[in-house]
């Protein structure tokens, strides 16, 4: 049972570790330094061959993080797995697609990949745990996996573990001493020690040497832990017997299988030399400025030699020294002064342990130990990483967005290497220490994109040193933009003329609204309001372009149908939920002189004739009748002017300009004729103007039968027209017609009626009487133009556009009885008198055909 307590980041944390029958109980609490216990989670952990999980719980307050630590061995294949994260974090697939989960390191080589679909790590590169991490004990590295939407930051530790992969290997590969033959016994000499990159089980761990008389092995350790050997003099060398001795040293490590280093030994056996060097220290102590000069004092070993002569001489040399130590130190053979030759990097290596050896001519030697401090200055910049950023960030963030973390490093120590980042205090952001060597960089303020619409933020990392070092690092944050602003028109209200009588079609006005977001948001859509104008929809009248706003006319307006339309006008963006905004349009509809007056009165007909009565007593300014007429047009258009056209007494009759009023301008004489006929002209003030025409017919009489007596053979004017044409070239035809016939039929009467004659002479009078009929008319007492007297019945009306014409029967007819009997012959004065009514019939037959063919006309042109 093990229980561990320590302290990070603000953390009070408990790891307590009980082996079980089922493998090792965990239980993790964390808690505030304060006493408040924050989280705890307790569980089996459950050993596998080759790797082992445990997962730490770093959430507090606000921070969304965990820490995940790893074990596996080096040298593992690609694409071997290291752990399922998804799983060991809590997390579905899901988030880990949706948050576009990515692996950040700050180092050049990235060992690991993150398998997002399957939420797995697995390696990428070959691992070598000595490359990577040399001697340092235990080897890791980490990174953090980054996901967004929310903003999680989740550390990974991945633990390298050693396997036996390299062998102990000496520095040299032979080593030579040369001892005198009077080497008191217990004489120790170095041999060095073997290196071993493996660490733990698999790092050195004892020398063995070869079986031998007079030496035996004494292993000694280092106090980095390094174990190196020394040879024991346990029986006297005789130079005489044994001149020289091989022997060979073995390194052997732990690993399995076990791997070894050999190295031969070779002692040349001198003649006597009493004494051993010796140093006056058996550790010296020295330090030394990081980035020392070449050339700069570290230390001075010193030995004496109790000999004298060539024994008592003494050469100073490292011993076993490293090769990447030879670069940088240097020893002076005669006087033991130790300086730099080479760079020294506390970040490298902040203290260096060298053996020096001091050796006399007679072969004797001896040893101490040099440890060399670096002291630390301050000359390594912060390292700034950004971990992950955000941009663009949407305007409508909340206080306390994440908008970057940034991961900042500093090589040296102390205060040296302690980092601080800070920003621009003016700027609407916040940034703060999350963990360790961590910031997080938040929204400190709400924002609006059409104010401004982008931010340089500077971050800027320095350190506590006494001269301090900063970097600085800018990052550019582009806000995107949400629907927020809804369209708006230039004006509420618009007013829009448009003259009627236009083309279906025609292009009206143009409304604009303009939007301060951006992109789709600001893209705007016009559309009319479908609400009802008088019953009608308003698509029926107008009509917009949707994308430009242009108003078009769907038909042609009639001013006197409508005289104006309001409709609303919607803006409507293209974001989600789309936002909009309405304008009212006045359609102001302008009247077009496209209407002729209407005469109201007097009423026109085409059959009827209407008259106004003016007594001739009438006095000067009588009036006559009044001309009403309207236009509905309006405005100018619709003002009516009256003027006389036409008169049959122009100087008899006026009318009043503005009132139509036809009133008399002198007095009416006899000379002046009963009927008059006035053409009366209505025409507006349109441009151009247009008229209209009425006729007034006017009877000068003192009483009605007069008026009536006058007007029956008056014919009712009419429009000529085409049909007219017809009917009077008909009526010609027709009186053509018959008076052809009558000149034909009279020639025929004529012949038959003078061969007669020639007959009648030619028999002297002795023909048989023939019956002859004479025509059933005669003129009794006619006196007129017409042989006989008719009596015509005429029924008239003033507004009656036909009149009943009935024809009376002669007031008398000729009879003539003529004796039937064939025996008697006429008189010579009766047959004169038949001879003379015989050509007074004829006359009466022509007279009565034209008689006819006039009435034939009459009703011709009646009808």
């Amino acid at each position: 049972m093990t229980e561990i307590v320590w302290t990070y980041g603000g953390f009070l944390t408990s790891l307590f570790l009980c082996k079980t029958f089922g493998g090792i109980f965990l239980r993790i609490t964390m808690a505030t330094e304060g006493g408040r216990r924050c989280s705890h989670i307790d569980g089996p952990i459950f050993i596998r061959k080759h790797w082992q999980v445990i997962l730490l719980l770093a959430s507090f307050c606000d921070i969304i993080g965990a820490q995940i630590r790893y074990s596996i061995p080096e040298e593992m294949k690609v694409g071997s797995l290291i752990g399922n994260v998804a799983q060991d974090l809590g997390l579905d697939l899901k988030r880990l697609r949706s948050g576009r989960a990515r692996i950040v390191t700050g180092e050049s080589i990235q060992y690991t990949e993150l398998k997002s679909d399957k939420g797995i790590l697995v390696v990428s590169e070959r691992i070598d745990r000595e490359q990577l991490c040399g001697e340092i004990t235990p080897c890791s590295f980490s990174f953090e996996i980054i996901l967004e939407n929310p903003m999680e930051l989740h550390q990974v530790t991945v633990e390298i573990l050693d396997i036996n992969d390299n062998a102990p290997v000496f520095r040299k590969t032979e080593i030579n001493f040369e001892i005198s033959e009077a080497a008191t016994l217990a004489s120790r000499f170095v041999l060095g020690s073997a290196d071993d990159p493996d660490v733990g089980i698999n790092a050195l761990q004892n020398y063995v040497l070869s079986p031998n008389a007079h030496f035996v092995l004494k292993e000694q350790s280092n106090p980095d832990g390094s174990k190196y050997a020394e040879m024991v003099l346990q029986k006297a060398l005789d130079r005489e017997e044994n001149p020289r001795l091989s022997l060979k040293l073995i390194a052997v490590d732990g690993g399995n299988p076990q791997r070894s280093g050999t190295v031969n030994i070779d002692v040349t056996v001198l003649d006597a030399n009493d004494n051993v060097p010796v140093f006056n220290q058996t550790v010296y102590k020295s330090t030394v400025v990081e980035n020392a000069p070449r050339g700069t004092y570290v230390t001075t070993v010193n030995a004496t030699d109790a000999d004298t002569g060539s024994y008592g001489l003494i050469v100073y040399s490292f011993s076993d020294l490293k090769e990447d130590l030879k670069k940088i130190f240097s020893i002076d053979e005669s006087t033991g002064t130790i300086s730099v030759v080479g760079a020294i990097d506390f970040e490298q290596n902040k203290r260096y342990e060298i053996r020096v050896e001091a050796k006399d001519h007679g072969g004797f030697t001896g040893t101490t130990k040099v440890i060399i401090e670096v002291i630390d200055i301050n000359d390594n910049v912060p390292v700034m990483n950004v971990m992950s950023f955000s941009s663009p960030v949407s305007e409508d963030s909340s206080i306390g967005t994440t908008i970057a973390i940034i991961n900042v490093k500093d090589a040296d120590s102390g205060n040296n290497g302690q980092v601080t980042c800070s920003i621009d205090r003016s700027l609407p952001f916040d940034i703060k220490s999350s963990l360790a060597n961590y910031y997080t960089l938040v929204t400190g303020a709400l924002f609006d994109r059409e104010t401004l619409s982008e931010y340089n933020i500077t971050v800027t990392a320095v350190d506590s040193g006494s001269s301090p070092l900063s970097t600085v690092k800018t990052l550019r944050l582009t806000l995107s933009d949400v629907n927020d602003n809804a369209p708006i028109f230039e004006q509420k209200m618009y007013l829009v003329y448009i003259m009627e009588n236009n083309s279906p079609g025609l292009s009206l006005f143009t409304v604009k609204a303009r939007d301060s977001d951006a992109n789709q948001n600001a893209r705007i859509s016009y559309y009319l309001d479908e609400k009802q104008s008088d019953g009608t929809s308003v698509s029926t009248y107008l009509s917009i372009n949707s994308e430009t706003g242009v108003l078009h006319a769907v038909r042609s307006f009639d001013f006197e149908q409508i005289k104006q339309l309001s409709f609303i006008v919607k803006a409507q963006d293209g974001g989600s939920p789309p936002l909009s905004s309405n304008a009212t349009l006045y359609l102001i509809i302008r009247d077009q002189n496209d209407n002729a007056p209407q005469i109201l009165y007097p009423i026109q007909t085409s059959g009827s004739l209407v008259a106004e009565i003016v007594p001739r007593s009438a006095d000067m300014g009588y009036l006559v009748t009044k001309v009403v007429a309207v236009d509905v047009d309006s405005g100018q258009n619709a003002w009516l002017s009256y003027k006389l056209q036409k008169a049959t007494e122009r100087a008899l009759f006026e009318v009043g300009a503005q009132n139509g009023e036809i009133r008399t301008i002198r007095q009416i004489t006899d000379k002046d004729a009963l009927k008059q006929k006035l053409t009366v002209v209505v025409e507006d003030n349109g441009q151009p103007s247009r008229s209209a025409t009425v006729s007034v017919n006017v009877a000068l009489a003192d009483s009605f039968p007069e008026v009536l007596s006058e007007f029956t053979d008056m014919t009712h004017d009419k429009e000529y027209n085409e049909n007219l044409t017809f009917y009077l070239v008909l009526a010609l035809a027709v009186v053509s017609f018959l008076f052809i016939v009558s000149i034909i039929s009279i020639l025929s009467v004529k012949c038959y009626r003078w061969r007669r004659e020639q007959m009648f002479y030619k028999s002297n009078g002795n023909l048989p009487v023939i019956p002859y009929y004479p025509p059933l008319y005669a003129d009794v007492g006619g006196t007129g133009t017409l042989q006989h007297v008719y009596n015509y019945e005429v029924c008239r009306t003033m507004d009656s556009r036909k009149s009943d014409l009935n024809y009376g029967r002669p007031c008398s007819e000729s009879i003539i009885s003529l004796d039937t009997c064939g025996k008697d012959t006429l008189p010579h004065a009766n047959r004169e008198r038949l001879t003379m009514d015989d050509a007074g019939n004829q006359v009466s037959f022509i007279s009565l055909l034209g008689n006819f063919s006039f009435l034939v006309c009459f009703f011709i042109l009646r009808i």
